[in-house]
């Protein structure tokens, strides 16, 4: 086998493109609802246009799924980079050009396409190119390395986006363009898709195989009774997350009673940086069920208690006393939430792949994004009309409380996972 087939290089090459795709993404995440809200939007209407883009990957998600499972992971993951450059634009455009909600969300639905065509594929691309390089490895410790990237990508991405923030809100949605272009080019000089035979896809084919693989997603995802409920509490936790990450941009800044936009961008890497902790944290948690079930039921206790918490600050500390310490106090523990974010993840990824067969691998990882972006949807406009019509604290509060029904459903996957080893041990 080619040194370049070797197991280490695969992992290098997905450390590096997942890395680069990071910080060329991350670069808008802590001033993008900044940057709508100069734009002449609300917080509701914000809400909207970023669930234009969750709906786009709604839509989108087993189609792209389609082009993973046949065509191949590298031309879907390429597929996303250049939608993402084109769709940031667009972005900027309706913006300067004032060009209204429609052009947003028009936007937003391109964005929602690239990222499903990133979803699962790249995941799905380490898995098989591991295996058939014969890694021998625990997938969990790769997973986490790739979430400790992730965790250093985003916080170089969001510092320098604050910080070209406060400059001007647009420049980080330039940049993020350029490198985008740097990193489809790195995809295509060093991704091969390894463990994965392709097949053409004709066009006049593509209900069909759309159908067909929706059935073998249906088959090994829906109908497995461990990985159902895992796909039902992404669906809540999907819920509240990406409504919260918008919507505490607006919040801890009225908090702090001061408009620096470069704050948002350092909450933001201090997010990540606790990620990267709760990552180097995970060990090998996954290598056990009953290990892995108990930290996805441990952590999804603990994130609910910290969201109503943040919520209840701002419902309880009066206006005339914001400043420094309100806001210190919502952003620790809003990193203590990237610290088990950081742990979770990597562990129910590694976990919902055990129980997942190769050749359908993109396409039920997409189907589980499938239901935590149909979470994200509702989760942004219903708790986006709740911030406009009360308040973005009490929109938390209630976000948390709905966000503890994931532990129940993380453990009943557990206890299905031990019912179906016994009856394998029985047999």
């Amino acid at each position: 086998m080619a040194r370049s087939d070797a197991p280490r290089d695969v992992i290098r090459t997905y450390m590096a493109t997942y890395g680069l795709f990071t910080l060329a993404t991350s670069l808008i995440w802590a001033v993008n609802t900044l940057f709508l809200l100069d734009a002449g939007l609300d917080i509701f209407t914000v809400m909207v246009v970023n669930s234009a883009f969750t709906i786009g990957q709604l839509v989108f998600e087993i189609p792209t799924g389609v082009v993973a499972d046949t065509i191949g992971r590298k031309v879907s993951f390429l597929l996303g980079i250049a939608s993402l450059a084109v769709a940031t634009l667009l972005y900027v455009m309706a913006a300067e050009l004032e060009l209204g909600i429609p052009m947003f969300i028009g936007a937003s639905l391109l964005l929602g396409f690239g990222f499903t065509c990133q979803t699962g594929a790249l995941e799905a691309w380490v898995v098989d190119a591991l295996a058939f390089t014969g890694y021998k490895g625990a997938m969990d410790g790769v997973f986490a390395q790739g979430q400790i990237v992730f965790g250093i990508a985003t916080l170089l991405g969001t510092v320098g986006g604050g910080l070209l923030g406060q400059a001007d809100l647009a420049l980080p949605y330039y940049v993020r363009s350029a490198v985008l272009g740097a990193a489809f080019v790195l995809v295509v000089f060093t991704m091969k898709d390894l463990g994965f035979e392709s097949r053409p896809l004709h066009m006049r084919r593509l209900g069909q195989e759309t159908r067909s693989i929706l059935m073998a997603g249906t088959r090994y995802g829906w109908r497995n009774p461990v990985v159902r409920p895992m796909m039902f509490a992404a669906l809540v936790q999907g819920a509240f997350f990406i409504f919260g990450f918008y919507s505490w941009q607006r919040y801890f800044l009225d908090l702090l009673a001061r408009e620096l936009v470069w704050v948002n961008g350092v909450v933001t890497a201090a997010f990540a940086g606790a990620g990267i902790l709760g990552n180097m944290l995970v060990g090998r948690a996954s290598d056990n069920g009953r290990k892995a079930v108990t930290v996805l039921v441990a952590t999804s206790l603990a994130q609910p208690v910290l969201v109503v918490a943040i919520g209840l600050v701002g419902m309880l500390v009066p206006e005339g006393s914001y400043g420094l310490w309100p806001f210190l106090l919502v952003a620790g523990m809003y990193v203590v939430f990237g610290l088990l974010d950081g742990i979770q993840f990597p562990v129910r990824q590694a976990y919902l792949n055990r129980h997942i067969p190769s050749a359908q691998r993109a396409t039920v990882l997409s189907l589980d994004a499938f239901f935590s972006e149909g979470g994200a949807s509702a989760g942004q406009l219903g708790f986006g009309w709740i911030s406009r019509a009360v308040s973005i604290p009490v929109a938390w509060v209630i976000s948390g409380v709905l966000l503890l029904v994931a532990a129940p459903l993380y453990r009943a996957a557990g206890a299905r996972d031990g019912a179906v080893e016994r009856e394998r041990a029985s047999e």
